[in-house]
C-alpha cells in the first residue's frame, strides 16, 4: 500500500522587487499555495521557491509531489521540495547566494537546460513549462510565457490557433486596470445573451460580432484567472455553466431566425435539425462524462493523439460557429444549421467509437487507460 506523502509548505526564499502580473513573487507563491494546499503553519518538508525565478505554477506542482527534487537553472536552485531542515537549511542558503547546491544522496537534481518535460493534467498537455530570471527587462516576456503556458494543449482550432494573440492583448489590459476574470465573464455573458437575441431576430452577422466577443472574452477570463493566480471555485462554475448552457439556445435560435431571411426550415427538417444537434450535444457530454468516470478522471480528448487532434474540431461552439460564418458568407444560413447537424451526428459517432475503444482497451489491459500526454517523449 503506497502512502502518499504530505504536500510541503511553501516558502518564498529571498526578496525581487520586479513583479509579475502586478504581483510581488511573495504573493504569488502564496497564491499558488493557498490554490494547491501548500499553504500549512508547519511542516517537516518545505517547498523552496527562489524569488530571483518565476516559474509556470505547473513546476510548483511537479516539484511539490516529488519529494527532494530539486529543479535548477544555469546550476541555481529556482524550486526544490525539502523533506528535512537540514535539507531545506541547504538549499536555502544555496538560493540566497545563488550558488549551486552541494550534492546530496537524499537529493535528485533535474537540471531546466536539459529540457524535461513533464504532463500538466489541468491543461491537457505535455511540455517543458517556462522558468526564467525575473528582471525588469524579461517582464514582458514572461507575461507571455505564462499566458501562453495557461493555454490548454487539446482544444479546438480557433481557441489554439486564433484567439492567443487578440486575447493575450485583452489580458494584459484587464490585468493593468484591475479587474477580475468573473468581471469578464460577466461582460462575455451580456455579449453572449445579446448574440442570442440577435440570432433569434434574423441579425446573423450582428450576432456573429457579438458572439466572436464574448468568444474571445470566455478565452481570457481563464488566462487572467491562471495568471494572477486568481481561480475560485465560483468563477470557475461561472464561466463553464455559460459554456455548458448557452450552445443550444444558439442553434436553436439561429434556426427561428431563419424566417427573416425567408429561408425558414419546413416543420420536419426543422426538428430533425434540431434533434440531431440538441440530442447529440447532451449525448455527447454524457459520453464525455462517463470516459472521465471510467477512467480515473482522464478526459475523452486526451487518451491518444487521434483524441486531441480531433478535438481541433468536433461539434462544440467554436467549429460550428466557422461552419455557420461560411454559410452566411454564401448568403445561406439555412445550409449552415443543416451542416452543424451533420457534424454534430458525425461527431457523435466517432465518440461513440472512442468509448466503445476505450472499452475494450481497458478489458483487455486489465487496468485504467493512460493518456498519451502522461508518456515519456509525447
Amino acid at each position: 500500500m503506497s502512502i502518499t506523502p504530505p504536500r510541503p509548505v511553501i516558502e518564498t526564499v529571498g526578496s525581487n522587487p520586479t513583479r509579475l502580473w502586478g504581483l510581488t513573487m511573495q504573493e504569488r507563491h502564496r497564491r499558488i499555495g493557498a490554490a494547491n494546499g501548500y499553504d500549512g503553519a508547519t511542516a517537516d518538508a518545505v517547498l523552496l521557491v527562489n524569488s530571483s525565478y518565476v516559474a509556470d505554477p505547473a513546476w510548483v506542482r511537479h516539484v511539490a509531489a516529488t519529494p527532494g527534487l530539486v529543479l535548477t537553472i544555469d546550476g541555481i536552485p529556482a524550486l526544490a521540495h525539502a523533506t528535512s531542515v537540514k535539507e531545506a537549511d541547504t538549499l536555502r542558503s544555496a538560493m540566497v547566494h545563488q550558488t549551486a547546491a552541494p550534492a546530496s544522496s537524499g537529493l535528485l537534481f533535474l537540471r531546466y537546460e536539459d529540457g524535461p518535460t513533464i504532463e500538466n493534467k489541468q491543461l491537457r498537455k505535455r511540455e517543458t513549462p517556462f522558468l526564467t530570471k525575473l528582471e525588469p527587462s524579461t517582464v514582458r516576456a514572461i507575461e507571455r510565457a505564462s499566458y501562453f503556458g495557461a493555454y490548454k494543449g487539446v482544444t479546438d482550432v480557433l481557441t489554439k490557433y486564433l484567439w492567443p494573440e487578440w486575447a493575450l492583448v485583452l489580458t494584459r489590459f484587464a490585468a493593468k486596470i484591475g479587474m477580475t476574470p468573473n468581471m469578464v465573464t460577466a461582460i462575455g455573458a451580456v455579449l453572449c445573451v445579446a448574440a442570442t437575441v440577435a440570432f433569434a431576430l434574423g441579425q446573423y452577422w450582428a450576432g456573429m460580432a457579438m458572439g466572436l466577443a464574448f468568444m474571445v472574452l470566455d478565452t481570457v477570463d481563464g488566462k487572467l484567472a491562471r495568471c494572477t493566480i486568481t481561480s475560485s471555485w465560483w468563477g470557475n462554475v461561472f464561466d463553464h455553466g455559460i459554456d455548458l448552457v448557452h450552445p443550444p439556445f444558439w442553434w436553436w435560435f439561429w434556426a427561428t431566425g431563419l424566417v427573416y431571411w425567408g429561408l425558414e426550415l419546413d416543420v420536419t427538417t426543422f426538428w430533425l435539425v434540431q434533434g440531431a444537434i440538441q440530442g447529440g450535444y447532451v449525448v455527447q457530454r454524457l459520453i464525455e462524462g462517463a470516459f472521465i468516470a471510467r477512467n480515473g478522471g482522464m478526459h475523452i480528448h486526451v487518451w491518444r493523439r487521434f483524441d486531441s487532434r480531433f478535438r481541433l474540431f468536433t461539434a462544440r461552439r467554436n467549429p460550428n460557429m466557422i461552419i455557420l460564418f461560411v454559410s452566411l458568407l454564401f448568403g445561406r444560413p439555412d445550409l449552415g444549421i443543416i451542416a452543424v447537424a451533420w457534424w454534430t451526428v458525425i461527431s457523435l459517432l466517432v465518440h461513440i467509437m472512442q468509448l466503445v475503444q476505450a472499452e475494450i482497451a481497458r478489458a483487455k489491459k486489465g487496468a485504467q487507460l493512460t493518456s498519451w500526454l502522461a508518456e515519456d517523449g509525447a
